[in-house]
């Protein structure tokens, strides 16, 4: 089983702006120290990189990914304009190259493209690792951050149609 690790939009227009994403800083942190275990085990880290005009245009400071990310010069960079990374990126073919054949994902945003993302992956073959404390959205009038993220922990993992395994596990317990 080789592994990557797939971070998703943790940018500087998305984290920055108040009110800034639910555990922010804490999110960050599990998502650092994932990174930190995932080189160490010479595992691909992926960093995903929304473009749209506006906020998150191509090269400006709120496309940069943020400032706390602890990021490494052998790490890989890709671009999206879908919520689905995997959609007219070179993702999977990063993946391919690297024999990856299972995804650990997290980011921003849960009930966008963290949803998409690992719906993808598992539709690409891949099994996947939701990583249940490092992806995080903004409360919406519906539901807070925390309850969606909660109902995505729960409702990802029961998807079984698309043949690999979707899991959701803690940060503190993922090895890579």
């Amino acid at each position: 089983m080789s592994l990557a690790l797939i971070v998703i939009d943790v940018q500087r227009g998305l984290f920055d702006p108040e009110p800034r994403p639910a555990e922010a800083h804490e999110v960050i942190a599990r998502i650092n120290a994932l990174a930190a275990r995932a080189r160490a085990a010479d595992a691909p880290v992926i960093f995903v990189q929304h473009e749209r005009l506006g906020d998150l245009e191509p090269d400006s400071s709120g496309w940069a990914l943020q400032d706390q990310l602890q990021v490494e010069p052998g790490d890989h960079r890709i671009r999206k304009t879908t919520p689905d990374s995997f959609l007219r990126t070179g993702l999977d073919e990063v993946l391919a190259f690297s024999g990856v054949d299972q995804v650990v994902i997290c980011g921003y945003a849960t009930e966008f493209c963290v949803d998409t993302t690992t719906r993808s992956a598992a539709a690409h073959g891949y099994g996947v690792i939701l990583v249940t404390d490092a992806h995080t959205t903004h409360d919406k009038p519906h539901a807070s951050a925390a309850q969606i993220r909660e109902h995505h922990n729960a409702t990802l993992p029961a998807i079984t149609s698309f043949g690999p395994v979707i899991r959701a596990q803690a940060a503190a317990d993922i090895a890579f």
